[in-house]
Formats: C-alpha cells, sequence, structure tokens
C-alpha cells in the first residue's frame, strides 16, 4: 500500500490509544512540503571561484572534482551562468604565480593585480552579482602564512593588519561590494572598516570570518591555491576545534568593530556553532561548506557509496536549519540547477 494514500488500519489495536500521531504530517508529498521547517533556496548560496593568469584556460582541481581554476575571460562566462541560475553572489580567490609572491604579500594591494582586475571586469560584466573579494595575505605570500612573518617563524599580529588595510582598500576601489577578512589576525574588522569610511567607500561591506578554525577540512583548498604553510600550521591564529564559547567571543569583538556579516568556517563538523552563532547576534550568520566537505562528498558518490544530490541538498539544509542565513558553498552551480528544475 502506498504511503501516498493512506487508508485506515482497523486492525492496529493502538489506534484507541494513540493520541498524538506525527506521521499525520508526513502521509502525502504536498503535505510535507506544506509544513517543511527549513527551506533551501538559491537566495542562500554563495559561489566560491577561483581565477588565474591567462587565456581560455581551466583546468579542473584534483581533489575538488567538478570545480576549476579559470582565466578571467572563462571566469567571465561562468559567472554569467551562474548569475542566470539565479546565483546573486561569488568569492573570489586568486591563483598568484610563484613570481609575483614575497614575505610580505605586497602584490595583495596592487591596484592592477589579478583580483583588482577580475573584480573591475565582473563588475563591468555582470554588475548585478555581488562580488566578494577574499583579506588574507596566504595567496600571496612565500610562506604560505595569513600573516608576515618574523626571523623566528612568529606570524605578527599588527604589521599584518596594516597590510590586510591596504589590501581590503585596494578591492574596494576595484568596485567590490563585500570583502572579506579571513585571517584571523586581531582587529582587522576594526581597522578596514575605518580605512573604508575613511576613503569614502561606506557602502563596502564586511563579511569577517569570525569563527575561523584551525581545521582538516582545508587540504583540496589549499591544493587549488597552492597556498598551504611551508612550515608549522596555522594553530597561533586559527581558532581550536575544540573551542566554544571562543567563537562567541570572536564574534562579539567582529561585530563591535564593524563588521555587518559574520561567519563559521567550517561548517558541516561546526553546526553547533553555527546555532549558538545564530543565537548571539542579530547579525547575517553565514557558514562556509569548505573543501574538504565537499570532497567528500564527491568522493563517495564516485564510489556509489551514497546518493549525491540527496546528500549534497541534505548537507546544506542542516547547516541552514542550524541557523545560517547564506552558505558559501561549491555546490551552488549543482544546487541552483537541481532547485531550478
Amino acid at each position: 500500500m502506498s504511503s501516498e494514500n493512506p487508508t485506515p488500519n482497523n486492525t492496529d489495536k493502538s489506534a484507541t490509544t494513540l493520541i498524538h500521531r506525527p506521521r499525520r504530517l508526513r502521509g502525502t508529498a504536498t503535505l510535507r512540503r506544506m509544513v517543511q521547517e527549513t527551506t533551501l533556496t538559491v537566495d542562500d548560496l554563495i559561489y566560491p571561484m577561483f581565477v588565474m593568469e591567462g587565456e581560455d584556460q581551466k583546468f579542473e582541481i584534483s581533489s575538488m572534482p567538478g570545480c576549476y581554476r579559470y582565466t578571467l575571460d572563462l571566469l567571465l562566462k561562468e559567472i554569467a551562468q551562474v548569475y542566470q541560475l539565479g546565483v546573486g553572489a561569488v568569492a573570489l580567490f586568486p591563483v598568484v604565480r610563484e613570481v609575483k609572491k614575497d614575505d610580505l604579500g605586497c602584490e595583495s594591494y596592487n591596484p592592477e593585480g589579478l583580483v583588482q582586475q577580475t573584480v573591475k571586469a565582473i563588475k563591468q560584466a555582470v554588475p548585478e552579482i555581488l562580488v566578494i573579494t577574499d583579506v588574507a595575505l596566504d595567496p600571496f605570500t612565500t610562506h604560505g602564512h595569513d600573516g608576515i612573518v618574523d626571523e623566528n617563524g612568529v606570524i605578527l599580529n599588527d604589521p599584518t593588519v596594516e597590510v590586510l588595510v591596504k589590501m581590503a582598500v585596494s578591492q574596494a576601489a576595484a568596485g567590490a561590494d563585500m570583502v572579506a577578512p579571513s585571517d584571523m589576525m586581531d582587529g582587522r574588522v576594526g581597522a578596514i572598516r575605518k580605512a573604508l569610511d575613511a576613503e569614502g567607500y561606506i557602502n563596502v561591506r564586511i563579511l569577517a570570518y569570525s569563527a575561523k578554525y584551525a581545521s582538516g577540512y582545508y587540504g583540496p583548498f589549499r591544493d587549488a591555491l597552492d597556498s598551504a604553510p611551508r612550515f608549522g600550521d596555522k594553530k597561533t591564529y586559527q581558532m581550536d576545534a575544540a573551542n566554544a564559547r571562543e567563537a562567541i567571543k570572536e564574534v562579539a569583538l567582529d561585530i563591535a568593530e564593524g563588521a555587518d556579516i559574520v561567519m563559521v568556517k567550517p561548517a558541516l563538523a561546526y553546526l553547533d556553532i553555527i546555532r549558538r552563532v545564530k543565537d548571539n547576534t542579530h547579525l547575517p550568520v553565514a557558514a562556509y561548506n569548505v573543501s574538504g566537505e565537499y570532497a567528500m562528498i564527491k568522493a563517495a558518490a564516485q564510489n556509489g557509496w551514497i546518493d549525491e544530490k540527496k546528500v549534497i541538498l541534505e548537507t546544506l539544509t542542516s547547516m541552514k536549519r542550524a541557523g545560517a542565513d547564506l552558505i558559501l558553498t561549491y555546490f551552488a552551480k549543482e544546487v541552483a540547477l537541481m532547485l531550478a528544475k
């Protein structure tokens, strides 16, 4: 007997004693849709994308099947497609050539740099799409860390913030709609907000990576950008995976310094953090469905172990159910296609 057309079960002896039957609201597909508590839509999605120098080239990232490094001309075509599908925002990450890297990340604020030129081109080609730029030094430094390093291998906070400010202002000047400091240096949100306002960019928003953890889920992303640290790790500035209260402190500080949106990264292993942050702020909360989470689903699907589409939608819905208002995900285009059907 189909569950879509339930009929009375006169042999069920418990019928006279049961008062609450939650299954009544699960009986048909229409009813399930009507009472669904959490709905994932294309408006929830931000598409992270990788840009590189050159022309007419795209290279698949081996650890992220279906994700590519694009040259600008092909990136613009891809962005036009995803915008037509309803994805309203992209987050840019640059693949910087080694010859342009140095110990201080000076290329990060070059007005003619890869990010700056890409932002200008996107805003000219697809002006309606929201362009979010990453503010961190690791793609631009020879050592792969998110900050300036002294002779003892210590990441220096305040000198790094000075460079991040230059980087954010240069991105705003290029036309970025939102800058996203992902470095986890103390005080950088306030310094960036002050500088943006002083330069007249009062309407450029700040999406703060407020609770960014030192995670093992970032490996494929570092493959994509060739930005893995050349020594040590990032535990002196990214958060300890065991800590939850600290996330609320970081979020509160970023809000006080002028953040417009706060983020939790990664998402899947930190759903409890997303919920705590949501309960402790009135700002929009973003979650980053990171490269390792993406790669695990892709690998399991390629082996035939899971139904890929169902698991993608279930995973992203769990993030929204936990409290995320926005989700950065490499599945954005796939999900937009699924939801359009």
